[in-house]
């Protein structure tokens, strides 16, 4: 059993940035491949970038490609997701996601942490 805790949300105005930090606990982290999923007010969650267990492979949702990075720290248990030139649609709340299968991460991951707020103020 996996358990992803978030943190770094927070208030930015249009154009700034957050880096946005999940830590795991509970099993081999290097094992799992990461994700980020957001959900805006009144939407369905959606995925917004995943990265390999190596951290050698990543995928972005179109509508962040270019501005945000995720990465991971494997002997810090840690992935993170910084997020550049945010604007007003990118408030959500964000969630760390983990799982085995990469063929299901960016729909289906098998952890999920409680999720972090990020406001985007125009």
């Amino acid at each position: 059993q996996v358990q992803l805790q978030e943190s770094g949300g927070g208030l930015v105005q249009a154009g700034g940035s957050l880096r946005l930090s999940c830590a795991a606990s509970g099993g081999t982290f290097s094992r799992y491949a990461m994700a980020w999923f957001r959900q805006a007010p009144g939407k369905e969650r959606e995925f917004v970038a995943v990265i390999s267990g190596s951290g050698g492979t990543t995928v972005y949702a179109d509508s962040v490609k270019g501005r945000f990075t995720i990465s991971r720290d494997n002997a810090k248990n840690t992935v993170y997701l910084q997020m550049n030139s945010l604007k007003p649609e990118d408030t959500a709340v964000y969630y760390c996601a983990a799982g085995t299968q990469w063929v299901f991460m960016t729909t289906t991951p098998d952890y999920w942490g409680q999720g972090t707020q990020v406001t985007v103020s125009s």
